[in-house]
């Protein structure tokens, strides 16, 4: 397999998916030849031509209303909203056009087609404007998908599912991860299953929970649990909407303890749907409450960014609180 980062894995999906449907187009703010101002549509253009791969005007409501005709058409419309922070003037196209296609026409005509890639998170001093995580917004909305990846395999494998998905996704990237995240990819086509989490390391004593960047920091907060004799299950949720609950009930049932991190402000966040969902299924097996390390409820700060991610000693802190309960 060839050693990729998450770009060029990200990349790779798409030219598979350029390749397989002869109408797929790629289409946001700076996605041409200049390939995105991450660069992960670098070459496409000049390979499948600018009527196929192209840039609109800084409209993010624009972007999405046009991809919405282009879905309901049936071309594979794959649409690049430049930071995640930017996604909210299309909220509109998304939450009531999107989403709700399908079901107003009574499966007569749908968006199935629409796949939607945006950066999200922090860690690239990006201040308030370039930092955030908008998944919970999205979450709240049927007839959606939201996938998040930790790595390039799964950014590949789970990308492709998404495109070949019927029904509207949204693919957040952990922009931190981009570059920095690197490991061996297969050159050719392969899908992940949306809506399955995945248990990275099994544990005993306690379930520890995060998807995207905060996978980093939860193994890293794992390895100084294990030093301190705490065996933690490692689950990656991978799929937001729809959410693994099975796969997480029955790991909680077995340890009795859960962590839940997350970059989002802790108020509302998934983390909170996760919580109230575990602590139905698994109330009588819990040993412990079940604790949430998140982002803070404030405005994502410039210079106090290392304060308010949950990093590796908050995670570890909270495992050590929950199994000392």
């Amino acid at each position: 397999m060839a050693k990729m980062n998450m770009l060029h894995a990200i990349n790779s999906a798409l030219d598979i998916s350029m390749a397989e449907h002869p109408q797929a187009c790629i289409f946001g703010e700076d996605v041409g030849y200049f390939g995105g101002v991450f660069r992960a549509t670098s070459g496409l253009q000049e390979k499948y031509g600018k009527h196929r791969v192209f840039n609109t005007p800084l409209t993010e409501q624009g972007i999405l209303g046009f991809a919405n005709g282009l879905a309901a058409f049936g071309a594979p419309a794959l649409a690049e909203i430049q930071f995640a922070d930017y996604i909210f003037p299309a909220f509109d196209q998304i939450v009531n056009e999107s989403a709700k296609f399908r079901y107003r026409s009574g499966n007569e005509f749908n968006v199935g087609n629409l796949t939607i890639r945006t950066p999200y998170g922090g860690g690239i001093a990006g201040g308030l404007y370039h930092s955030q995580s908008p998944e919970a917004y999205f979450a709240h909305t049927p007839g959606l998908k939201l996938v998040v990846p930790r790595n390039p395999y799964q950014a590949k494998g789970l990308l492709r599912a998404c495109i070949k998905d019927d029904n509207p996704v949204i693919f957040f990237e952990p922009k931190r991860l981009y570059r920095a995240s690197v490991g061996e990819v297969p050159e050719e086509d392969y899908t992940i299953e949306i809506g399955k989490a995945e248990v990275v390391k099994e544990g005993s004593d306690i379930t520890v929970l995060a998807w995207g960047a905060q996978m980093e920091i939860i193994e890293q907060a794992a390895v100084k649990a294990e030093e301190a004799g705490i065996s933690c299950e490692i689950i990656d949720l991978r799929s937001i909407l729809p959410w693994d609950a099975e796969t997480l009930i029955k790991s909680v049932t077995k340890t009795g303890r859960l962590v839940i991190s997350h970059e989002a402000p802790i108020t509302n966040g998934f983390g909170a749907e996760i919580a109230a969902t575990i602590q139905k299924e698994c109330f009588l097996h819990l040993e412990s409450p079940i604790e949430r390390v998140c982002g803070l409820d404030t405005p994502y700060p410039l210079a106090l960014e290392k304060e308010y991610v949950p990093d590796a000693l908050k995670v570890f802190e909270a495992i050590k609180k929950s199994v000392e309960f």
